[in-house]
């Protein structure tokens, strides 16, 4: 069988390189003069290892929430002599000036600075020193970068610290790229309007490529400087004008040209004709990538719909059913028409088109405007959303790996995260499942925590948990599971909640503590898990209201106490019993909340030394009361009896109370178990049996002796498969063995013994013994 798509492991240098990452003071570093980070003066690394190094770091510290960044990171590449750096791909705030300034001897081969919004007029300075090595250059979206820090008295240009905010008046005028001689590849966006681009870019002779976005150019006849060499040239929401048009069909030597704009923006005014367009395919012959998208034609370009050719879409050029790009020599390899009606026609001579028309040209427009379009990536995740929700995701591994990658690339971009975090829960629900790896679904649970954890709007908390509920809980969710649950926590803190959202992530929460091992319940435990419960139910009675969350809040307390008394002891500091008698007396006929109530009770009762806290003629009283109750089957009656059970466990010596009087509770005690059906389906899940087992060789109470065999005559006979294993793997039948040889058991009790026994012999025989039900595991036993 293949392996799902997508379980590609990691490299071996990936790996080793993580591991560096997160032991560096135990791999390559020791702590130094003032704590700082120091490299071993036994090590060199190469480039290949340096660029990786930096790379995942710069991807773990925007992916990775349990990574600490390191203040002296970027030092520990200072000194090129034992360190070579080439190619380094810096983003987002977390880039300084000083970091940049760390790296300055190292001959950089290629710089993409991307949304380092942090970065001031230094960091040009900076740049200098890159100058003779430099070939590819990119400073998308480093709005500041052109202008200098504020100067107060505490502040000057030269001073260490980097808290000086920038201001938008000191802009610095001096910087040209003269020197660069080696540049071929520039990549500049947002330029302040009072940056002379001509005179800016004029040093640069031998530029192969021009990515101008969001630029305002006062002339263009500078562009024809390059006319002899430029492959690419980028004008992303450039305004376009007539001459800028002739200018750019001069620049004969154009592969890829981008003229592409946001239609949104009012201010762009320039309309595309069929003239325009003609003009630019016949004279730019050596095409093979143009995006036009987001312009709005004047006139018709498009052949009429029964004029199309007949037959599949075709790519050839001649059946083109765009009138200009028949005059094109071969189809282009990307042609991008996102944003305009020219998409939806038949026949597209390219081979990759974007476009909002179908799945094919959603994912081409998601990769392509990924990284420097978040505003087009952002619509076309949402188109991609409404496919995979109302048709179906024919790509799906590519969908979910383009959401994944725009998620990362833009986590601080809440338009992004918004519409990615919708499209994941679609992409990721039983219908995709078995075609996903488990690596995949992994990377979906991180960037999801990561949205959970940077963004506390509704919209995005309420898609990804949503999103989680989409996964095996808690199963597939353990590798994360303190991290998950210390965000869900924080989610249904009463001053911010919204009622969808804290009704599911209630739900999630009580999954999570369902079937797992009792260390996790005590971490879990410790993060406040039991008291943001009470608190949830506390307002739940305020409000008088008895819904999903309150009753998910008492089964999600119900499991987390099971076999685990910290969590038990917590539950009563916490006012829990008070929260119980209140909840009985608000909702009499709630009978689900009862049987979660009562099974939460159960754990505090197995647990003796809180058992005393429970023995008080209130809460006796209680429970013989419940005994009689018929809500939820048995489960309420038969709770109410295992709590009982534990505390007669404890002998008379312990019943200090007049009232209610012991004998009579074992009577009550006796007559229940007596009414129930031993065939009864249970909504109940034991994991082990060993705190009813502790209450089966004894004489000092014979009714709680009789519970604890009724429960496994019951569950041995009713669901064989799951429990006569179980109870053979726990020595239970030796111990029904001391039950049949005790005086003190009554004969009812040694009768349902036996049959337990028979049951267990029988299932050993015949272990492919089946039975026509199967259970309802609605949680684990409380």
């Amino acid at each position: 069988m293949a392996a799902p798509a997508g379980d590609d492991p990691d490299s071996l240098m990936t790996l080793t390189t993580i591991f560096c990452l997160r032991n560096l003071r135990k791999t390559m570093c020791y702590q130094g003069f003032k704590n700082k980070l120091s490299l071993r003066s036994d090590i060199f690394l190469p480039s290949e290892i340096c660029d990786k190094l930096v790379s995942t770091y710069m991807e773990m510290v925007h992916t990775d929430n349990n990574f600490e960044p390191e203040e002296s990171f970027f030092q520990l590449f200072s000194d090129p002599r034992s360190t070579r750096l080439t190619r380094v791909q810096l983003r987002e705030d977390i880039v300084r000036d000083k970091d940049l300034e760390a790296i300055r001897k190292q001959d950089l081969i290629e710089l993409n600075l991307t949304y380092c919004n942090s970065l001031s007029s230094r960091s040009l300075k900076t740049l200098m020193c890159f100058r003779e090595t430099l070939v590819s250059l990119c400073l998308f979206g480093c709005r500041y970068i052109f202008y200098r820090r504020g100067a107060p008295l505490a502040c000057s240009e030269d001073t260490e610290d980097e808290d000086c905010p920038v201001s938008r008046q000191a802009l610095e005028t001096d910087f040209n790229f003269q020197g660069f001689n080696r540049l071929r590849l520039l990549n500049i966006e947002g330029l302040p309007d009072e940056v002379d681009v001509e005179t800016l870019l004029k040093p640069l002779k031998c530029l192969t490529s021009l990515e101008l976005a969001n630029v305002q150019l006062l002339g263009t006849a500078f562009l024809t400087q390059w006319k002899d060499r430029l492959a690419s040239l980028v004008l992303y929401n450039v305004d376009l004008s007539e001459e800028l048009v002739s200018t750019v069909v001069e620049l004969l030597h154009l592969r890829h040209l981008d003229i592409s704009r946001e239609s949104r923006r009012a201010s762009l005014k320039f309309k595309m004709t069929r003239k325009i367009l003609t003009s630019i395919v016949q004279r730019l012959v050596n095409l093979v990538s143009l995006d036009i998208s987001g312009h709005m034609m004047l006139d018709n370009c498009t052949v009429p719909h029964f004029e199309e050719a007949m037959g599949r879409p075709s790519i050839e050029p001649c059946k083109s059913s765009i009138y200009p790009f028949q005059e094109l020599r071969r189809p282009l390899q990307f042609l991008g028409l996102y944003d305009t009606s020219l998409c939806n026609v038949t026949h597209i001579p390219a081979q990759k088109v974007t476009g909002s028309k179908n799945e094919e040209q959603v994912l081409n427009a998601i990769e392509a405007y990924m990284e420097f379009r978040p505003e087009l990536a952002h619509r076309a995740i949402n188109q991609l959303f409404d496919i995979a929700r109302i048709q179906h995701c024919s790509q799906l591994l590519r969908a979910l790996q383009l959401v994944i990658a725009a998620l990362k690339c833009h986590k601080y971009d809440k338009s992004i995260q918004v519409t990615g975090s919708a499209a994941l829960y679609y992409l990721t629900n039983t219908e995709y499942r078995c075609d996903q790896s488990v690596r995949l679904r992994r990377e979906v649970i991180q960037v999801v925590l990561n949205g959970m954890e940077q963004y506390q709007e509704v919209t995005v908390q309420r898609n990804c948990c949503l999103t989680l509920c989409n996964f095996s809980i808690p199963e597939e969710l353990e590798f994360q599971y303190s991290r998950v649950n210390l965000l869900l926590l924080k989610i249904l803190e009463p001053s911010r909640q919204d009622e969808s959202i804290q009704r599911i992530a209630v739900h999630l929460c009580n999954a999570l503590v369902c079937q797992v091992d009792n260390h996790h319940k005590e971490a879990v435990g410790k993060m406040g898990f039991v008291k943001t419960m009470l608190n949830l139910i506390q307002k739940k009675l305020q409000d008088r209201v008895c819904d999903q969350v309150m009753e998910f809040s008492w089964s999600a307390l119900w499991n987390i106490t099971d076999e685990t008394p910290d969590n038990c002891q917590m539950f009563l500091n916490c006012h829990g019993m008070s929260l119980f008698l209140e909840c009985l007396e608000e909702f009499p006929d709630k009978q689900e909340l009862h049987r979660n109530m009562l099974g939460l009770l159960g754990n505090v009762a197995e647990v003796r030394a809180l058992r005393p806290q429970l023995l008080t003629p209130q809460f006796i009283t209680v429970f013989t009361n419940l005994l009689d109750s018929k809500a939820d089957g048995i489960e309420v009656s038969y709770n109410a009896c295992g709590v009982l059970s534990h505390i007669m466990f404890d002998g008379p010596e312990v019943w200090s109370m007049e009232e209610p009087q012991r004998d009579r509770v074992m009577e009550k005690m006796w007559d229940a178990i007596q009414s129930w059906d031993v065939s009864s389906r249970r909504n109940i899940n034991y994991r082990s049996f060993e705190p009813i087992l502790r209450l089966l060789p004894q004489s000092i109470s014979p009714v709680s002796q009789h519970w604890a065999t009724w429960a496994l005559y019951n569950l041995v006979s009713v669901y064989p498969n799951k429990y006569c294993p179980l109870l053979i793997k726990e020595g239970g039948v030796r111990l029904l063995e001391k039950v049949l040889e005790l005086e003190s058991s009554q004969p009812e009790t040694k009768d349902m013994a036996s049959k337990v026994m028979e049951h267990c012999e029988n299932f050993k025989d015949d272990p492919m013994e089946t039975n026509d039900g199967q259970e309802v595991n609605y949680g684990q036993r409380g």
